[in-house]
């Protein structure tokens, strides 16, 4: 890097910097970034007459943005040194060990959100201030005031400044998106983003609506004479502050990588944002002594997890066909690799999503990857686009029979029920594990026989013989026998499977029970108020029922007369049990299989349900419980384990 190449990266870097912090509005991702400040660091390093003042090495955040008044922090916040792998930690360790070798260290998760300083004053909450640049901030004592997780009052009586982030659960994220798609609105970029936004709400009542969670990693001014920090912090949460998951104390380099290792491999359980993980000298004497540097105190770092965000291209946007007809547009990207995976294809959701980010052929686009999800664009950088941008045309016929597509505005549909795709799909659905559980018949096996002309339904699959099974290219005698003991094993099932293998639209495996419990093979001729009467059941399930059997009734009477699925036994009303008439969510690892555990508390009469809400009765985990257990916390939901579940199933408690 030359002079000039320092001055235009320090003007790029403050103009990530305005569109981060002052607009919540990202324009690059943090790994670009990142890679383009410690180019910036280097020439400063060796070139230290030529430092801009104006470079982001000089200051810890940004201005404060009009709209707020403007309230000093009473001691500085200090941004964080960053190291990204292995060796980066051994150095700063290296470091650290020549100010101080009798040392251990408190590592825990950095969270992704937005910085905030609380001031505590005889054992009141008096102001609440953001980042800014580190010594001034805006004042948001109001917003800050509707988040739950922030204490009011303290039983502290002395001057305190309690430091943490502000996050955004990401089921809440996705939920605040939904909410301004319907409105309209600009959605967020990420949940760093809608955080930040959220507290600089004019209106108190927007950030009240947000749920936002506080989550404490440090003090500032205080009188406090603990000796470690994991006692302070300890003491702070005390207080009445939520403790963030997987904070623990360690002696050496071999410790610290072990908790980074499980923490970046558990990142996508947690209910928010990680972006790393935080080490810092555990001896609050040693920290003093150490002190700061510039801009960074010397006894902590980021050690950072790899990007899960980066920048591709646009290449192409194909369409894929489901078994309800439904269209979906995938985008296929320049391979890049996040976290060791090399990505090609971006799911886009529906079509209303393409025209709401204007996502353009050639457009350059920042893709997130997270867990084993099929990553997603989440913002178009329109500022690089160079006029070779094209308009992507909403298709009119299905991609894969031609048939005219019927628009329904988010979706577009094939209606032809002979369509290629939507057949193929249907049999794989209708051979999946929670339908009538079909070894043997996977995708390609399906298009197999659907492409011989010997499967056209479902219906077909119980037409095959052996004689049929061995002309097919492929396909040896053990392989074909299995298949055909397969499916002649799948007859006498359940009602509830057959009543999901039908793959009605808004049906799963919930309603399926729910349905076969109350009708059995008489749902075929209920009203549509019978429907709705049922527990979970809303009025467009109802209707997609009744239209399923108007257009499908000789099909699946067909599969009733092939399969002969088994009638629902009308169970004994449980006795009375505290799990009776109660909603239980299930999470972690058991003693014995998930499904079992469910079952025994169906049959007490209890209702399991997949996910955690405000109706959710007792959340029973085991080890290794993730995001669901966050969420019943802050739901304030029964959170109890497999052994007092049953200590309650046998009366002791």
């Amino acid at each position: 890097m030359n002079l000039q190449e320092y001055k235009e990266a320090v003007e790029k870097l403050n103009l990530y910097s305005y569109h981060y912090y002052v607009l919540d509005d990202p324009i690059t991702t943090d790994e670009v970034y990142d890679k383009l400040y410690h180019e910036v660091v280097e020439y400063e390093q060796n070139n230290k007459d030529d430092i801009l003042k104006k470079s982001p090495t000089m200051r810890v955040g940004d201005a404060v943005r009009d709209g707020f008044t403007k309230a000093p922090h009473l001691t500085r916040m200090w941004s964080l040194e960053d190291v990204f792998d292995a060796d980066g930690l051994q150095k700063w360790l290296t470091k650290t060990y020549k100010l101080d070798k009798k040392i251990s260290f408190y590592c825990e998760p950095k969270f992704d959100g937005a910085s905030l300083n609380l001031i505590y004053e005889n054992g009141e909450l008096t102001q609440a201030i953001t980042r800014g640049d580190g010594e001034i901030g805006e004042l948001i004592t109001q917003n800050v005031k509707t988040i739950k997780t922030v204490p009011l009052t303290i039983e502290y009586e002395e001057r305190i400044e309690i430091r943490g982030e502000v996050v955004i659960f990401k089921e809440e994220f996705e939920k605040i998106n939904e909410a301004r798609m319907r409105e309209g609105e600009a959605v967020f970029a990420n949940p760093r983003n809608a955080a930040a936004g959220s507290l600089r709400q004019l209106d108190s009542a927007v950030t009240a609506s947000r749920n936002l969670v506080f989550l404490p990693y440090g003090v500032g001014e205080n009188a406090l004479e603990h000796k470690l920090l994991s006692d302070k912090m300890e003491f702070i949460y005390s207080l009445g502050f939520r403790k963030p998951p997987q904070s623990s104390t360690c002696k050496d380099f071999a410790e610290i990588e072990e908790i980074y290792e499980v923490m970046k491999r558990d990142r996508d359980s947690y209910s928010m944002m990680l972006d790393g993980m935080v080490v810092k000298v555990n001896e609050i004497a040693s920290q003093i002594d150490m002190g700061y540097t510039v801009k960074n105190p010397r006894f902590s770092v980021a050690y950072k997890f790899p990007a899960v965000e980066k920048i591709t291209t646009v290449k192409e946007i194909v369409l894929q066909v489901g078994r309800t007809g439904a269209v979906t547009p995938v985008a296929i990207v320049e391979p890049t690799d996040i976290d060791g995976v090399v990505v090609e294809r971006a799911t886009l959701h529906n079509f209303d999503e393409i025209d709401r980010k204007d996502i353009r052929l050639n457009d350059k686009v920042i893709i997130l990857r997270s867990g084993d999800v099929i990553p997603k664009i989440i913002k178009v950088l329109t500022h690089e686009r160079d006029g070779s941008e094209v308009k992507y045309e909403r298709p009119q016929s299905c991609p894969v029979c031609s048939s005219e597509l019927l628009d329904e505005g988010v979706l577009l549909k094939c209606q032809n029920l002979t369509c290629e795709a939507r057949v193929i799909n249907s049999i794989i659905y209708f051979a999946s594990k929670p339908c009538l559980n079909i070894d043997g018949l996977g995708n390609k096996i399906v298009e197999a026989l659907f492409n011989s002309g010997l499967v056209k339904s479902v219906v077909d699959l119980f037409d095959l013989t052996l004689d049929k099974l061995l002309e097919l290219e492929g396909f040896k005698e053990k392989k074909s026998q299995n298949l055909l003991n397969s499916l002649e094993n799948a007859k006498g099932s359940e009602y509830w499977r057959f009543l999901n293998s039908l793959g009605i639209e808004h049906v799963g495996e919930v309603a399926s029970k729910t349905l076969s419990e109350k009708f059995g093979s008489n749902f075929l001729h209920v009203s549509k108020e019978e429907i709705i009467a049922c527990d979970g059941i809303g009025e467009e399930m109802a209707e997609s029922v009744l239209e399923f059997v108007r257009v499908n009734k000789e099909t699946i009477l067909k599969l009733q007369d092939i399969l002969k699925p088994l009638e629902p036994v009308q169970k004994e009303e449980a006795k009375e049990n505290p799990f009776k008439g109660k909603t239980a969510v299930l999470t972690g690892t058991m003693s014995e299989s998930r499904g079992d555990i469910k079952d025994m508390l169906e049959n007490l009469g209890a209702k399991v349900s997949g996910s955690v809400s405000k109706k959710t009765d007792f959340l029973i985990y085991g080890e290794d419980a993730g995001s669901k257990y966050d969420k019943a916390i802050s739901l304030h939901v029964e959170c109890i384990t497999e052994d007092e579940m049953r200590k309650k199933i046998s009366g002791s408690v």
